[in-house]
């Protein structure tokens, strides 16, 4: 039977589907209820939060669900030379961005300040909040860390690019590996080498990966319906997470102008760049990151997010999607369904129909 894997036995779930975190502000506590009640695990993306903020929302989540569910954290929360600018590079950083900033009537931004998130206290709030999951991206928690989790019964699972990530994952004691191609939508969380250098697919990764770890393995990157998690299964794959397919719903905490979007053609194309944080990450195209890629006018990450952070959010307001940022995977084509519910519904219900046609033939 399908459903049941090391996976779903390691963190008690019913169906081996993930919903894939959304850092930024998109996640939300109804999405994650819903695909937790579903049988799934739903994950909260919480990298922007601070300490009393984490609390709040796991406490919240479990005021909606009895289920498991994760809370995502990045490990490394600064590039080099993120850390701030001196003047000289703050009025270029001012003079580049500042068309955009006229073309929408705003004011630039000052001196980054309190700009970097602070990954130790998070990840302090985390423990003690106790969420079943301890997803993370950008790195490897540290010994300490993950011992701390074993013993407050947190699983942890850890997001790999390329197989020597899943290996260095697997060596530190990290017990579930998420091995997540270059086709999916959001940031690339490369962390041995440069996201450039680390774009394997998940066709190949994934049974690479299968062969060059012993742990549960979690597949991700371009898959939207039953026939990518079959596909996933069948490589090896102990369960398969979703990101677009569930950003795309109206659980989630993104716009509809967002969703529309998602839904349309224009999520035909995709682009990968730094443009709107300084880590590469998939987007939808338009007129800012063509503009920016041309430059390429990439500051380290998190000053280059300190000065499109509030352009993105203005130009949502002012309904100008040529500046805001539209995050998207290349599974976006395929997707039909705009709530959480329906979503698992059709996956675990296309999936069964994949695997007894196979059984049977």
């Amino acid at each position: 039977m399908w459903q049941k894997t090391r996976f779903t036995e390691a963190v008690g779930i019913q169906h081996p589907i993930v919903q894939g975190p959304f850092g930024g502000g998109f996640s939300s506590t109804d999405l994650v209820a819903a695909v937790s009640n579903a049988g799934g695990l739903g994950s909260f993306g919480a990298h922007n939060l601070r300490r009393d903020e984490i609390l709040r929302v796991t406490e919240e989540i479990r005021q909606k669900t009895d289920k498991p569910f994760a809370i995502n954290l990045w490990v490394s929360v600064v590039d080099e030379g993120g850390e701030g600018l001196d003047e000289a590079g703050y009025r270029q950083a001012v003079e580049f961005f500042q068309p955009y900033y006229d073309e929408l009537g705003m004011q630039a931004p000052g001196m980054p300040h309190d700009h970097v998130e602070h990954y130790e206290e998070q990840v302090e709030a985390l423990i003690e909040a106790g969420p079943d999951v301890f997803s993370f991206v950008f790195g490897i928690p540290s010994a300490d860390v993950l011992s701390r989790c074993r013993a407050a019964g947190i699983k942890t699972l850890g997001a790999a690019t390329t197989v020597a990530e899943a290996k260095a994952l697997e060596a530190a004691g990290v017990d579930i590996v998420l091995a997540t191609g270059f086709e999916a939508g959001g940031h690339r969380p490369s962390f041995l080498k440069s996201a450039e250098t680390s774009l394997v697919g998940t066709l190949p990764l994934v049974p690479q990966v299968r062969d060059a770890v012993s742990v549960p393995v979690v597949a991700a990157g371009g898959i939207a319906d039953a026939r990518g998690v079959a596909a996933a299964l069948t490589l090896g794959a102990d369960a398969v997470q979703l990101g677009t397919a569930f950003l795309a719903c109206a659980e989630s905490n993104t716009t509809d102008q967002h969703r529309d979007l998602i839904f349309g053609s224009a999520a035909d194309d995709t682009v990968l760049s730094r443009a709107y944080t300084g880590r590469l990450a998939r987007f939808l195209p338009n007129r800012f990151v063509a503009n920016v890629e041309g430059a390429k006018a990439f500051l380290p990450f998190p000053v280059q997010a300190w000065f499109t952070t509030p352009l993105k959010k203005t130009a949502l307001a002012q309904g100008k999607p040529e500046l805001a940022s539209f995050y998207a995977g290349q599974g976006a084509p395929l997707l039909e369904h705009r709530r959480a519910a329906d979503v698992m519904a059709a996956l675990v219900g296309g999936i069964d129909q994949i695997f007894t046609r196979t059984t049977t033939n």
